[in-house]
């Protein structure tokens, strides 16, 4: 088998040098896999979404053990500027967008490390169009005047107007109508078929998530308890129970069932 594009190697985290966030967290994204990372709120999936793109230190975070390597290369040594430039590229949680700036021009801005013509940008614009068609017509609009889910599109197409191997996503869905939140995995599916792009994305709706990944990783408490295929993830009846609808009084530690059955 080929080495994975991105491995993640017992890794753990503190905030303040104090707070444990993640612990011996290990995981891999093969080249033009869709890899789920699932969990609870507070489980742990943008700390390690932030390990990875070594943002933690922005918000008083630390790495505390382990190692990151992309496309052969360890990380640790790396900004997330050089991250973006290797191929790295990740939408962080909050639809975050450029909000006096027009939509075309918070595209225009995620291109901005790359040395690229007039003609290539304009190209790489009508690209992302071409994936989110309700941006064009929004493409003079200044993007706080946007939708909630023509934001998360616009933030979508910046990291993507970076011409990133890897894209990672944290929560795309958060705050979005059913309708939409389909229409964003649909796109992501779309990008990863037609572009070979490898795509992690940290997502609490489960049962979107397991339908469009290859892979999934279920963290609980800054730990990884389950992992295995979606599909197989999908039919475990722990994983029904605590994150497609089990009801909250008959909830317990799901840590607890997975020493039970294993995995």
């Amino acid at each position: 088998m080929s080495e994975p594009l991105l491995s993640v190697t017992n890794v753990g985290a503190t905030y303040d040098n104090a707070i444990l966030a993640l612990s011996r967290v290990s995981l891999t994204v093969g080249a033009g896999e869709i890899v789920a990372l699932l969990g609870a709120n507070g489980a742990g999936k943008t700390t390690t979404l932030r390990a990875i793109s070594n943002l933690l230190s922005a918000v008083h975070g630390q790495i505390t053990g382990g190692h990151v390597t992309f496309d052969g290369r360890r990380t640790e040594k790396l900004g997330p500027a050089q991250l973006v430039a290797a191929g790295l590229a990740q939408v962080i949680e909050g639809r975050h967008c450029f909000p006096h700036l027009t939509v075309e021009e918070n595209l225009i801005a995620g291109a901005s490390a790359l040395r690229i013509g007039r003609r290539q940008l304009a190209a790489d614009v009508a690209r992302i169009y071409g994936y989110f068609p309700q941006l064009r017509a929004k493409r003079r609009l200044p993007a706080a005047l946007c939708s909630g889910g023509e934001q998360q599109m616009t933030a979508i197409g910046r990291a993507l107007m970076a011409r990133p191997r890897l894209l990672m996503l944290d929560e795309p869905t958060m705050g979005l109508a059913p309708l939409v939140a389909r229409e964003i995995f649909h796109f992501l599916r779309a990008l990863n078929r037609d572009e070979n792009l490898s795509i992690l994305v940290a997502e609490q709706n489960a049962t979107l998530a397991l339908r469009y990944a290859d892979r999934a990783y279920v963290l609980e408490h800054g730990s990884v308890a389950l992992a295995g295929a979606s599909a197989e993830v999908r039919e475990r009846d722990d994983v029904k129970h605590f994150y497609l609808g089990f009801e909250p009084r008959q909830r317990r530690q799901y840590s607890s069932l997975v020493s039970q059955v294993g995995t």
